[in-house]
């Protein structure tokens, strides 16, 4: 297992330098496997030196080895111990800042009373002007209630807001957009959707996130029908994105197209629907989605959940029946977004050539990335560790700028392909490789591109009528 800046930690040692050396103390630390970043003195006073030790681990219980053999050493002390991504959420990792100054009882009349009062009543006389004069044009909601949040499964609101907080995060950094947690102690699907429905007034969009199937999959499709603002689940939508986005890249490598390739889906659940979904949309042809059971098929859908039924009956042309690791046989492409190690690499080595491999599942893919690399052409993962990670970052911050730009209302299928096709393109043709089939999450051309493919895909779509400035009445 490879160490990760997720479990970086910093160690205040004090330290007598007559009896250890600093390079004594780097050699002991780095037998345990730890990779040190850095070392910076904090004190130093006559032969007794005081440094701030660096390094990623594995995971925890590294961390408390390290701890351990600093403590043997003669000569030491480790006075505290600092987690690096613990000390990164003290106090949450978002915060309010205005966009007006307020220097003087002159600006503060106009920011709130008595001035504010006359842009109530503008936006109360035209509520469209709401978009103009309000946060509203460029807020996102990020709901969840907690029951599907990353590879932890259900554990509550308090427990995914930091996740939610990160998401907020992102939507700023990439996309420009202001986005705000909000974590619901409901798990009741009327409930949730009467709640978005409600607060609905104060955002331009709605991002639903971290909400378990399939419940998601009622909760998106009433809020799309009974708002008037974009509702996007990221869980679904944007990994789609992302996958057909990569798909795209990777056939063009090994010179297949998608209408003439098999496909092997492992997870038929929000994820895995959308992205079946939005290959349909693409030209694939032949896709065969497997849950726990086994493949679907639609001479067998009897007790199935309505999204269930749908996929089996709208894909598996072939009708094929039986386990994943039967019919991954002469498959073209396999798509992973369900369990680690479901797959060994004898699977993928029965694959047809050219085989390409997307395992997504996290923190521990559905096959080796390593191992299943000798067998297929293209190997991707959801891991930032490996080549090709997919990345729903890539798509939502432009996504959702493009949709609270053009000022439109839905989002549609087309929309979402677009969407992915903008981000292929991100990388030319003399640019893609085996190991770059994909942008990196940091490549700065990803949320214009985006954006920019959303706005010119939404021109005959509805959209709010906002007044220009000059328009609006004066009160």
């Amino acid at each position: 297992m490879r160490t990760s800046p997720s479990y970086t930690a910093s160690y205040r040692l004090e330290i007598d330098e007559s009896t250890l050396s600093i390079a004594q103390i780097v050699d002991a630390v780095s037998s345990t496997g730890a990779q040190i970043k850095g070392l910076d003195v904090a004190d130093s006073d006559r032969g007794h030196i005081v440094i701030d030790l660096t390094c990623d681990m594995r995971d925890s219980d590294h961390r408390r080895e390290v701890r351990q053999v600093l403590d043997g050493l003669e000569g030491v002390h480790t006075s505290s111990v600092a987690d690096q991504t613990f000390m990164a959420h003290v106090g949450g990792k978002i915060e309010v800042h205005p966009k007006v100054p307020l220097r003087n009882r002159d600006d503060l009349s106009r920011a709130y009373t008595p001035g504010v009062a006359r842009v109530c009543t503008a936006i109360h006389d035209m509520p469209e002007k709401a978009h103009l004069l309000t946060m509203k044009a460029n807020s996102v909601a990020v709901v969840s209630d907690g029951t599907a949040v990353l590879g932890l499964g259900d554990i509550g609101p308090e427990a995914a807001l930091p996740v939610m907080e990160g998401k907020a995060v992102l939507f700023k950094q990439f996309g420009d957009v202001d986005a705000w947690p909000v974590v619901l102690d409901t798990k009741d699907t009327e409930e949730i959707i009467s709640i978005v429905k409600a607060i609905a007034p104060a955002y331009g969009g709605i991002n639903l996130e971290d909400i378990s199937a399939p419940r998601c999959f009622e909760i998106e499709e009433r809020l799309r029908a009974e708002l008037d603002i974009p509702v996007f689940h990221d869980d679904q939508h944007g990994t789609a994105i992302v996958v057909l986005a990569a798909l795209i890249n990777a056939l063009k490598l090994v010179n297949k197209k998608i209408e003439d390739v098999r496909i092997v889906v492992s997870g038929v659940g929000a994820a895995g629907s959308a992205i079946i979904k939005l290959l349909l949309a693409q030209g694939a042809r032949d896709i065969v989605g497997y849950g726990r059971t086994g493949a679907l098929a639609g001479d067998d859908i009897e007790g199935m959940h309505p999204s269930r039924a749908w996929l089996a009956q709208n894909t598996n042309p072939r009708m094929v029946h039986g386990s994943l690791k039967e019919g991954i046989a002469d498959a073209d492409v396999f798509i992973g977004v369900s369990h680690g190690n479901i797959l060994e690499p004898s699977d993928i080595a029965k694959m047809a050539p050219g085989a390409i491999v997307f395992a997504l599942a996290n923190p521990t893919p559905e096959v080796d990335p390593i191992a299943a690399a000798e067998y297929a052409a293209i190997v991707a993962t959801g891991r930032s560790d490996y080549p090709n990670q997919i990345n729903n970052v890539l798509a939502f911050p432009g996504l959702f700028r493009g949709l609270l730009d053009a000022k439109v209302k839905e989002i549609t299928t087309e929309v979402l392909r677009v969407a992915a096709n903008a981000i292929a393109d991100v990388i030319s043709e003399e640019e893609l490789s085996p190991n770059y089939i994909i942008p990196g999450v940091f490549n700065e051309a990803v949320p214009g591109a985006v954006s920019k493919a959303v706005r010119h895909a939404v021109h005959d779509l509805p959209t709010i009528d906002i007044p220009v400035q000059e328009d609006m009445d004066l009160h």
